[in-house]
């Protein structure tokens, strides 16, 4: 089965709008400042963008409101073709435990992650179906744990059920990721080394754990 380079999808989308002249709204659901930062960079050419904070993993609330301080500041200083609007969604924590029921011991990238990445997109959906945007779409898939096939599919679905376009992407490509990287230095943001979740957070924290009981000299 040929894989789907969702990439390509998005070049071509875009040189399309670009042949035509036009500049759609676009609903763009972000997860973090680090994450948006190679997103932005290439979306703001060629539509009007919002950015849509709607995290309810994130844990604890603290931490939700630093990372969406940390967008609302990389919005203000980073130079882009348009500056975007950016929105906060409710922190509506109880949902995500709802959909982890059961699958809380479940590893990182499995069931539990999947249904979080239909839950924050779904939200998009029906924020963009609202507010009469063109499209919209999530800045998730430039990281490399987060699987780019299933958001895409979830899109896809979500687009046929609210009636608005989803883009098509998959933003680590072209070192996109590397480019956050690089921005994210650039601009001194803020990066966590987990996704958000307390189950996330463990995760990360069991990992850091067995480095430094494999290679004692790492612990500080």
């Amino acid at each position: 089965m040929t894989k789907i380079r969702y990439d390509l999808l998005m070049d071509r989308e875009i040189e399309n709008l670009r042949r035509r002249g036009v500049r759609p709204r676009l609903l763009l659901h972000v997860c973090c400042a680090p994450c948006s930062t190679a997103c932005l960079e290439k979306l703001t050419e060629a539509f009007e963008v919002t950015c849509f904070y709607y995290n309810p993993n994130i844990e604890p609330e603290a931490e939700f409101e630093r990372r969406f301080a940390e967008l609302v500041r990389l919005t203000g200083e980073m130079p882009m073709a348009g500056v975007p609007e950016v929105v906060k969604g409710a922190y509506e924590h109880e949902r995500f435990f709802e959909l982890a029921k059961g699958l809380e011991d479940v590893p990182e990238g499995g069931e539990r992650c999947t249904r979080c990445y239909r839950l924050r997109l779904e939200e998009t959906a029906r924020a963009a179906k609202a507010g009469s945007y063109d499209y919209f779409t999530t800045t998730l898939s430039v990281s490399p744990y987060k699987n780019a096939e299933k958001l895409n599919r979830i899109g896809a679905e979500l687009a046929e059920a609210y009636g608005v376009p989803y883009l098509f992407s998959d933003f680590k490509k072209h070192d996109g990721y590397l480019r956050s990287i690089r921005l994210s230095g650039e601009y001194h943001l803020y990066r966590q080394d987990y996704c958000g979740c307390v189950y996330s957070k463990a995760q990360a924290e069991k990992r850091k754990r067995d480095r430094e009981a494999s290679n004692p000299e790492t612990k500080n």
